[in-house]
């Protein structure tokens, strides 16, 4: 008797994709991401992933899973959609910031020079998407107890995570204080770019326990993602704003 063989895990053949846009030119590569809002269970194990892989403080959050509810009683329906930010090819705000401190890499991925950032907030604005957040220099542990007989307290909590350098940009930034960056600056989804530099997928890829998020290289013509642009369900939002988003959906 033959034997059907196992379908194989998206993850494995866009780890693939990835290693081939590694080893192409880095000026061709184009970063897009696809989410199937199908597959997508609200979970926010993505949003977690996130806040974990960038070291994201209270108030700011690059991947929040917007909660629908559609339909009228009793025909209801919820449905689940995750918004990073959109990494525009027209992106209002880059032509908004004053100091030119937010920028286009040359994959199409829209990046912050935290250094040169001012924290006007006018990105904040600009984007139609709300896709940017401000950090005011917050912290989880501000109010954790430190004292004789707490298990972890104050201190070893804020240790063992918040003043630990977080890698984005491939930069290890300084431990929080309300002096350095990325404190006082604006802050946003960068596709992880941290990671793709060493190989590895974005951490909300990877953390979706439906494989509902799907990242690849647009300009490859056997990518899956190029595959997945092909379907009658795709679509991407605002597009009548002509921003362009690099982020598609699957409705």
């Amino acid at each position: 008797m033959g034997r059907t063989l196992p379908i194989e895990d998206p993850l494995i053949r866009m780890q693939r994709d990835l290693k081939k846009a590694k080893a192409a030119d880095p000026a061709k590569v184009r970063w897009i991401m696809v989410i199937d809002q199908a597959k997508c269970a609200g979970c926010q194990a993505c949003t977690v992933a996130c806040v974990a892989e960038n070291k994201l403080p209270p108030g700011v959050v690059y991947r929040p899973v917007i909660d629908e509810e559609l339909g009228t009683y009793p025909s209801v329906r919820r449905r689940f959609l995750p918004r990073p930010c959109m990494q525009c090819d027209n992106p209002p705000c880059v032509g908004v910031c004053p100091v030119h401190a937010t920028t286009k890499n040359e994959q199409g991925v829209t990046v912050i020079d935290y250094n040169r950032c001012i924290g006007c907030r006018y990105c904040l604005s600009a984007c139609p998407y709300g896709a940017r957040t401000s950090d005011f220099g917050e912290w989880y542990t501000a109010k954790t107890a430190d004292a004789p007989g707490v298990l972890v307290g104050k201190t070893g909590a804020a240790q063992g995570y918040e003043e630990n350098p977080a890698a984005e940009y491939g930069k290890e930034w300084a431990a929080r204080s309300r002096r350095d960056s990325p404190i006082g600056n604006a802050r946003k989804c960068h596709f992880c770019l941290h990671r793709l530099a060493v190989g590895m997928l974005p951490a909300c890829v990877t953390t979706c326990i439906g494989r509902a998020t799907f990242f690849g290289d647009r300009n490859d013509p056997d990518a899956l993602v190029r595959e997945l642009l092909g379907s009658p369900r795709i679509h991407r939002l605002k597009e009548e704003m002509g921003t362009k988003p690099a982020v598609y959906y699957l409705g």
